[in-house]
């Protein structure tokens, strides 16, 4: 069987003619008519072209959220009930489409459909219904005042406006639901910005909001280039952005939203540490650091790339987690297999690139090496690094591929001051016996979420985000909503 004889005929379908960009309730070509190729990475060949949106196409779009979004607008008229109803409808569609879904962020992500179908979709309609629940309950508060003349002063929750979001290539349809779903509760509009890389997911997911009800340009997709999200970022008809990716892009984009004081939430980069204490279940740690530092070909940000193990059993945990990761099989899109390729030629060079430069500067490989690991495909092996240093850039610098550092450590005080020793704060990991241990120490890592005896266990109601370069704001939960609305207090004389 070919591998396009093994597409979903609506797949198929979807392939066979170039994609356009929504705005409002339309399809439409770019306005200058630039379109660009997106890639299988598994195979290195062209998917089908999209539309390449420029600065009139966001014009248009934030246009179109604006209208949208505005006082008498229909989607300004929905009920909080309706909303929710809406975002359910919209998890129903998901769940019918899934596998389409699935292979969609399979050909253009390269992770296996089978990954894609368990995870990044199945999540994607948890998360629409988890927040359809919370679209009543978005409340305010009453407050007594100090006051001789009686008033009476409540807040209120309101929608931000419109809202740019900007999103990654590495879990293209749920980041993308990360930043619409919660805005859509809370009533705001939405421009989506796709990663250039994997921009067909998003354009499915638009269709799916049309056809789920929700009013024309309540969302708008804008596939392109970083010209694009840095449009979107400037315009002062945006009112946030919702931005996940690169450390070094959240600070361009801090200092363009200072143009008008535009709120921004930023889910950045990271550098995970993952400790090992000698008295640890070495078997489950050994087991959950693979999952650590290999999950999603490791392109994850939350991933355990930095590996603390106590010199007691440093050898015999590198040991294992080697033969680990020499088990893991690569394979593509619809292969029985453990973990596909990298997403691009570029990802694929840059890990290489950093796997070569530490075994250049004195560093050894217990597993994997800085070769390529198959003729087509952007594949690279698991990989586990040993005799390296905290100043190398391989321990120092996101490398975002299935790549892990192994360090011996010699007490608990040393550890926790390695670990912290980043400008990432984004995640961190403990294995320990010891459960005193194992929160003292969770206590003491400066990141946004802490694992203790496990990693990669999450759930929807859990807040994410990081402490220091790691970025601003949560998503998720509760917690999720708050950086999509606005406080407003109100304050009338009843005397």
């Amino acid at each position: 069987m070919t591998l396009s004889q093994a597409f979903h005929p609506a797949v198929a379908d979807f392939l066979n003619s170039d994609k356009d960009l929504l705005i409002g309730d339309e399809w439409r070509p770019a306005a200058d008519g630039r379109t660009f190729a997106t890639v299988n990475p598994a195979t290195e060949t062209d998917l089908v072209r999209v539309a390449q949106a420029g600065a009139e196409d966001v014009e248009r779009a934030v246009r179109a959220a604006r209208a949208a979004f505005e006082d008498g607008s229909a989607w300004s008229r929905t009920t909080p009930r309706q909303r929710a109803r809406l975002l359910w409808r919209a998890a129903e569609l998901i769940e019918r489409d899934a596998e389409i879904l699935a292979q969609l962020e399979s050909l253009d992500n390269g992770k296996l459909v089978s990954a894609a179908r368990d995870g990044d979709v199945a999540t994607a309609a948890e998360l629409f219904r988890y927040f359809a629940g919370w679209a009543t309950k978005i409340e305010g508060t009453t407050i007594p005042m100090s006051t001789e003349r009686p008033h009476h002063a409540y807040t209120r929750r309101e929608p931000v406006g419109v809202v740019a979001a900007i999103v990654p290539w590495n879990f293209p349809l749920l980041m993308a639901c990360f930043k619409i779903i919660p805005a859509l509760t809370a009533g705001n509009t939405v421009v989506l910005k796709p990663a250039e890389q994997t921009p067909l997911t998003a354009l499915w997911l638009g269709s799916l909001l049309l056809e789920a009800g929700f009013p024309p340009g309540v969302v708008n997709v804008l596939p392109g280039y970083g010209d694009t999200g840095a449009a979107l970022v400037a315009h002062r008809g945006v009112d946030k952005v919702a931005f996940t990716g690169s450390t070094e892009v959240g600070k361009r984009i801090v200092a363009v939203a200072a143009g008008n004081l535009k709120k921004v939430s930023l889910e950045l980069g990271g550098k995970a540490p993952n400790i090992i204490f000698a008295d640890a279940d070495l078997d489950r740690a050994v087991a959950g650091s693979a999952l650590a530092g290999f999950f999603n070909e490791g392109q994850c940000c939350v991933n355990g790339s930095r590996l603390y193990v106590e010199r007691p059993v440093y050898d015999e945990v590198v040991k294992s987690l080697s033969e680990a990761a020499r088990k893991i099989r690569l394979g593509s899109n619809f292969d029985d297999a453990d973990m596909g390729p990298l997403v691009s030629a570029e990802q694929h060079e840059k890990v290489l690139g950093y796997v070569r430069g530490g075994l250049a500067a004195g560093a050894s490989a217990a597993a994997g090496s800085g070769d390529r690991a198959r003729p087509v495909g952007y594949y690279v092996e698991p990989t586990v690094l040993t005799g390296v240093l905290e100043q190398m850039p391989v321990q120092r610098e996101e490398i975002f591929g299935p790549v892990v550092t192994a360090v011996p450590f010699d007490s608990e005080e040393q550890v926790v001051a390695m670990a912290n020793d980043t400008r990432y704060g984004l995640a961190a990991g403990v294995w320990t016996r010891d459960l005193a241990r194992g929160h003292r120490v969770a206590g003491r890592l400066r990141a946004g979420t802490v694992w203790v005896n496990t990693w990669h266990a999450d759930d929807v109601t859990l807040p994410r985000g990081g402490y220091k370069e790691s970025g601003w704001g949560r998503e998720l939960g509760s917690f999720g909503l708050d950086d999509f609305t606005e406080l407003k207090t109100v304050i009338a004389d009843i005397g």
